[in-house]
């Protein structure tokens, strides 16, 4: 190795290690947060070496909504990911593989969903869910959250779908597969990667979403990101209790990425940032 090319690589190892320190940083303060006493979180200038204490966790646990605002966050994200993919996957099948009037309007109609800002269309999705007396319940999430989950996994599944030749689904036809077939035997398979990719950023958009459940529930139907803002009181805020909810909050999403992290990157590299 010449001498040239051992230089490269050190500065390259400590680019990556000066990155690593400030992307990881966070995730030790607010671990670290979690661990200390209010007095020791609160403490300025900051305190680094402390005896830590489960407390924390055991009052988020213990004394308030948290468990239930949990199972009220898991239900809805898998409910929105789970209707999201099933019908974004095949209307991204159908705008990728099917010729039809107008497509490209269809095609910006569906873009257009994300793009007006949530405070524009909080006012028209209050006055209709309290008409259809769906304030502060499971559905009026759901249907909110589908609105840019679904647009998402259309577009992203639909780069996908385009860059599966066509010619084995034409194949297929000759042998006697119908479109369904097709699509279900051939397409779907070959597509898992980004059903995957597609399913995970769902699932975090949803996990943390936050304006839209502040407004739209009440007490029992609150998700996580509402109650960790509950923290913040006319009294002060209780920092090592917002750090502790904050990191039993974001267990899920890291459990999920480790899971399918092989797709998940798969997924990314191969349509995501096409």
């Amino acid at each position: 190795m010449s001498k040239r090319k051992k230089s490269s690589d050190i500065y390259l190892y400590i680019i990556i290690i000066v990155m690593l320190i400030i992307f990881l940083f966070p995730v030790y303060w607010i671990v670290t947060m979690s661990l200390k006493t209010r007095l020791e979180a609160i403490s300025i200038p900051p305190v680094w070496f402390f005896r830590p204490t489960l407390d924390n966790y055991a009052t988020v646990l213990s004394g308030g909504s948290f468990p239930r605002n949990f199972m009220n966050s898991l239900i809805i994200s898998i409910s929105t990911v789970f209707l999201s993919v099933l019908v974004g996957t095949p209307a991204a099948y159908a705008l990728a593989r099917f010729h039809f009037r107008h497509k490209d309007k269809v095609m910006f109609w569906i873009l257009s969903t994300r793009m007006a800002p949530p405070i524009a269309v909080i006012i028209p999705f209050f006055l209709i869910f309290r008409d259809l007396r769906l304030l502060d319940s499971h559905m009026a999430l759901i249907i909110v959250y589908l609105t840019f989950n679904l647009s998402f996994v259309v577009w992203l599944m639909r780069s996908f779908f385009r860059d599966i030749p066509s010619e084995l689904e034409e194949a297929a036809l000759v042998d006697g597969a119908t479109d369904l077939g097709a699509f279900a035997h051939i397409a779907l398979p070959l597509s898992i990667p980004g059903v995957v990719a597609s399913t995970i950023l769902c699932f975090i958009f949803s996990w943390n979403e936050f304006f839209y459940a502040l407004i739209l529930t009440r007490r029992f139907s609150q998700t996580l990101p509402v109650t960790i803002h509950s923290y913040i009181g006319f009294m002060g805020i209780e920092w090592e209790r917002m750090a502790a909810g904050a990191v039993m909050a974001a267990v899920p999403i890291l459990v999920l990425a480790l899971i399918v992290q092989k797709y998940l990157v798969r997924g990314l590299t191969l349509g995501a940032v096409k």
